[in-house]
């Protein structure tokens, strides 16, 4: 029988990932403090549950897809003290959040105390990516237990390999999104300065984004966005992404390395946020270059 998926946190990832789970025939439980994704979980056929307590008392994988370390802290305490039959396998937790390390092992001892094997395993990748089969799921953790989760992980992606000890997930991810702070921005920047240059940025996304030798998924993804300057609904909110820059720019200093594209690139996302854009999609920067480079703005309010 399939195990019973408990996710905590049902936002844009973890509520892509309960309809997916769904799909797949596995029973889903879940909790966020929100009532639209619970109602979301609910129109996919899942159970939403009153409490994370309750989810980890159902569950026998369990998921956690949050923003902040406020809200893993939360949920962490609430899964540590559910009551669950000693019969029962032992809990798994996956941990899929972009988060610092120090506060994911805080949370790894906190739960091995209440006998829960907590797993670090963000994703790279947006919600749409998932459904074209292009995410990636860095694993990391104790080995028997990334084994005994791998069916689940499969239901998201076939690219979700086991890179080692606990944190090696989250290193792997802050890599991933290092790379992405700094393409993103590459890629507005070109397309303001296409669009400087009168040319037609459609055709120039239609020349570059399947390039083999400079195309990217950033550029196929979010310079579509930029192309049509459409930023709604966002597949990774600027709010949250500065979340993520944050947390990058201080492993880069803990560890003493120099990022200076990395860094350079970060006002443009900080820009974004004070114009009104942090609800938008982090493609928008295009945005804050485009109001630089003083080309319009675009006064449709869906955008």
């Amino acid at each position: 029988m399939k195990p019973i998926i408990g996710i905590i946190g049902l936002g844009i990832m973890g509520g892509a990932m309960a309809e997916a789970l769904r799909a797949a025939a596995y029973k889903v439980v879940g909790y966020d403090v929100r009532a639209q994704p619970r109602q979301r979980l609910k129109d996919a056929g899942g159970q939403p549950l009153r409490s994370s307590t309750a989810v980890a008392a159902s569950a026998d994988v369990l998921i956690t897809s949050l923003a902040t370390v406020a809200a893993l802290d939360d949920a962490v305490e609430k899964i540590a003290t559910a009551k669950r039959p000693k019969a029962r396998p032992r809990l798994i937790v996956i941990e899929t959040s972009t988060l610092p390390i120090e506060d994911k092992q805080r949370a790894l001892q906190r739960l091995r105390r209440a006998g829960i094997t907590l797993l670090d395993c963000p994703i790279s990748g947006t919600a749409v990516r998932m459904k074209q089969g292009a995410w990636t799921i860095f694993v990391s953790g104790a080995a028997g237990a990334c084994k005994r989760v791998k069916p689940v992980l499969n239901v998201f992606t076939r690219n979700a390999p086991y890179v080692g000890a606990f944190g090696n997930g989250t290193r792997m991810k802050f890599i991933a999104n290092h790379m992405v702070a700094i393409q993103n921005v590459a890629v507005a920047e070109s397309l303001t300065f296409a669009r400087k240059m009168g040319l037609d940025p459609q055709q120039v996304w239609e020349l570059f984004a399947t390039s083999p030798i400079i195309g990217t998924g950033i550029f196929k993804l979010r310079g579509k966005f930029m192309v049509d300057r459409q930023y709604l609904p966002a597949t990774m909110k600027v709010e949250v992404w500065q979340k993520d820059m944050r947390v990058i720019g201080d492993m880069a200093k803990a560890v003493a390395c120099p990022t200076p594209l990395f860094a350079a690139c970060a006002p443009l996302y900080s820009a974004a946020m004070a114009q009104d854009l942090s609800q938008h999609d982090t493609a928008s920067v295009c945005e804050v270059l485009g109001r630089m480079a003083g080309i319009a703005i675009d006064h449709d309010d869906d955008n």
